[in-house]
């Protein structure tokens, strides 16, 4: 079976990386062969939403997936409209995840807890946004914003012109800002056939809104039952077939939840090596009909992103039980260039090892989880 991946970053990458083992074959769609997943892969050269490459990829592959959101729904479904390539997940879940907006009313639907929110298409209805939600709160892009970008906290009236004339050229979504206690996320995935596993929960750990640091798993067993229920709600509401993921805030010991991914996640990295089978096997063996791998935990992880510049190989292979992955990406300001994991028998020695790694490897940054 082939595979084709909308997608040739890292996660696509992962993913073959996973598949390969399994028998499977791999066919990706990039705008550049100069990607992760070009040095492991064939690559159709070309935008992501050229009908005619997408309509190759359908031919020559038997299911089609992606490696991030931004994929063009229309162009996929208008370009596999005749062709008998299954897409998974599917692309009722991707259009949801794209839009904040759908995606909020998507939580609301299935009374998972969220934000109060507002769509907003011109600076009249940011005031009354404002007006109704209050402040502080959140204005974003309803579509392309990822590790804090495409948003503007407004903490007084007077924010709110800076904000519109800074994001007002497109569709958004205002929030109420919340004053969270920290951060988690869930990882689930689900078969064709329907079965659904679970993984542990996640503590993240943001700086300046892109994730430095995972630590799994998490205990909190009251947040991790929830967490998991909520996850369920939405592979059964879309009939999902592969990995999804939740990410939440934790404000007053309550979940709140802020986005949703229709893919493998950052947060999930860890599983590689830290769980019985990994978050990209598991989407594999979903979306090719094969069974679940099971998601139990192999002891306690910490999951470190390599951001902007890749520290020298060297000093990090001298860690003991380090496990490296290098995305062969350029080096550029916040850009994750890769991640490394360890594991260990306990929760404090993993997360004591952890947090003196980050502290050597980004000593400039305020960081004490």
């Amino acid at each position: 079976m082939t595979i084709g991946v909308v997608g040739g970053g890292q996660l696509g990458a992962m993913l073959a990386l996973a598949g390969y083992p399994l028998g499977l074959d791999f066919l990706f769609l990039d705008r550049s062969a100069a990607t992760p997943a070009g040095r492991i892969a064939p690559i159709l050269s070309g935008d992501f939403a050229d009908r005619a490459l997408l309509r190759e990829l359908a031919e020559r592959c038997e299911v089609i997936s992606f490696d991030w959101e931004n994929v063009s729904v229309e162009a996929l479904r208008a370009a596999t409209r005749h062709s008998r390539v299954r897409i998974a997940p599917p692309l009722a879940a991707l259009a949801a995840a794209q839009d904040r907006l759908s995606e909020k009313r998507t939580f609301e639907r299935l009374a998972i807890p969220t934000t109060h929110f507002a769509p907003v298409d011109s600076r009249a209805m940011l005031e009354r946004a404002v007006a109704r939600i209050g402040l502080p709160g959140v204005l974003k892009t309803r579509r392309l914003g990822y590790d804090g970008k495409g948003q503007c906290v407004l903490r007084h009236a007077r924010d709110i012109e800076a904000a519109w004339q800074r994001l007002g050229s497109v569709p958004l979504l205002y929030e109420q800002f919340v004053p969270f206690d920290y951060e988690v996320s869930i990882i689930g995935v689900r078969a064709r056939a329907g079965a659904t596993a679970i993984y542990p929960l996640n503590r993240n750990y943001h700086v300046d809104g892109i994730l430095r640091l995972t630590l799994a798993p998490y205990a909190a067993p009251r947040l991790e039952r929830a967490a998991a229920m909520h996850v369920r709600r939405v592979l059964e509401a879309f009939r999902y077939v592969g990995v999804l993921a939740i990410e939440f805030f934790v404000h007053k010991g309550r979940l709140i939840a802020n986005e949703m991914a229709p893919r493998v996640h950052n947060s999930g990295h860890w599983t590689i090596e830290g769980a019985l089978t990994s978050q990209f096997e598991n989407h594999v063996r979903a979306i090719a009909g094969l069974p679940l791998g099971s998601t139990r935990a192999l002891g306690h992880a910490a999951m470190i992103n390599l951001i902007g510049q890749m520290p020298a190989r060297a000093a990090l292979l001298a860690e003991a039980g380090l496990h490296l992955h290098e995305y062969g990406k350029e080096p550029r300001p916040d850009r994750k260039l890769g991640h490394c994991t360890l594991v260990e028998s306990s929760a404090r020695l993993c997360k004591v090892r952890a947090t003196g790694l980050m502290r050597r490897l980004y000593p400039h940054l305020s960081f004490n989880p």
